[in-house]
């Protein structure tokens, strides 16, 4: 079995949880001795078995690799759609339903919506994001499988020990995290708050503002800069008192995750990724700013000790491992389309 990696964005233009995803699972099917590689578009002479294209495909994408006898398996965050509410996205999808019979294919096209209907596989990270991938883009039922986010072990190991005297945030420094707001509200509430991260850009007016923010905080906020090796980060979520994020739209927060196997209580924007993730163990608040995000930020820092849990996500080696039979199935070419998630929302 030879799996080829693909995606669309170069990864010098953007970075975030996208760009550990993908990172992550090769090393993870590597670690289980799966062969893999990233899909070369210069090298006519590399082989594979079987994309996994992170994205929306390219529907003639997936009909040439089915031509050299290629699975195609495609794995999308649908960070937007997946942050609108269930009324608002069956309306989108009955007008999605009016344009594919109206529209003519070539002004389809550039939408790769036949994508979720000529790939062999489609993978969701939540129950929520494959309801979704069914009733937005007609994705059948049977071939969209759940394989949620997964997580370095060096996170779950905590040490016994009293939390700190802190909140800690993990985000990209951009307009849909937050992190700006985030900073205002625990100034007023004079709440203890470090973040890391970066922005897209250091010239960036939105992260200007938020280092303008952080240098007049007298002190309540620490800005951490970005921290890429795992091992260095541990060391401020295990000593942290809870975990903040308070993004406008998301997928499943890799960030949020490691707050989890941290063992750290979360404080989450009340979208529905978060519900589908972490259910009733997790703090939700509104899409709020100033005097009323400062008092449920306080009320957060104060209540965090007997708040409840959430529960511990899976390891990249479980998750590998979940790859490879959903790999292995769609190889054999035997029950790849039996089974799919089984979760309906309402």
């Amino acid at each position: 079995m030879r799996i080829l990696l693909d995606h669309n964005e170069p990864f010098l233009l953007a970075h975030g949880g996208l760009q550990l995803q993908i990172e992550r699972t090769k090393s993870a099917l590597e670690d289980i001795g799966v062969e893999v590689a990233y899909l070369k578009w210069w090298d006519d002479s590399q082989r594979g078995d079987l994309i996994h294209f992170f994205g929306r495909a390219n529907p003639s994408h997936i009909e040439f690799a089915h031509s050299k006898g290629i699975k195609y398996v495609m794995q999308e965050l649908l960070t937007s759609q997946g942050s609108r509410s269930v009324t608002h996205l069956r309306l989108q999808a009955a007008a999605n339903r009016v344009l594919r019979r109206l529209l003519p294919a070539n002004y389809r096209l550039p939408l790769r919506w036949d994508s979720y209907h000529t790939a062999d596989s489609i993978i969701a990270i939540t129950n929520w994001e494959a309801w979704i991938m069914s009733e937005l883009f007609g994705a059948p039922h049977l071939r969209v499988r759940v394989v949620p986010n997964a997580i370095d072990d060096v996170f779950f190991r905590r040490e016994p020990g009293s939390r700190g005297h802190y909140l800690i945030c993990v985000a990209t420094i951009t307009e849909r995290k937050r992190v700006l707001e985030l900073a205002q509200a625990a100034t007023m509430a004079k709440t203890p708050l470090k973040v890391v991260g970066k922005p897209y850009s250091k010239g960036d007016p939105y992260f200007l503002k938020f280092v303008e923010s952080v240098e007049s905080s007298q002190g309540i906020i620490e800005y951490l800069g970005p921290i890429h090796n795992p091992e260095q980060l541990v060391p401020y979520l295990h000593a942290a008192r809870g975990f903040v994020l308070p993004s406008t739209m998301e997928t499943q927060s890799l960030a949020a995750l490691e707050a989890a196997a941290s063992g750290l209580p979360l404080l989450l924007s009340d979208l529905p990724w978060a519900h589908a993730t972490f259910s009733s163990k997790a703090t939700y608040i509104p899409l709020c700013s100033g005097g009323l995000f400062a008092d449920h930020l306080r009320r957060f820092f104060d209540l965090a000790h007997g708040l409840p849990l959430p529960p511990k996500p899976p390891t990249w080696q479980q998750v590998a491992g979940t790859l490879v039979r959903i790999y292995d199935s769609l190889l054999k070419d035997s029950g790849s389309h039996s089974q799919g998630y089984t979760e309906k929302f309402s």
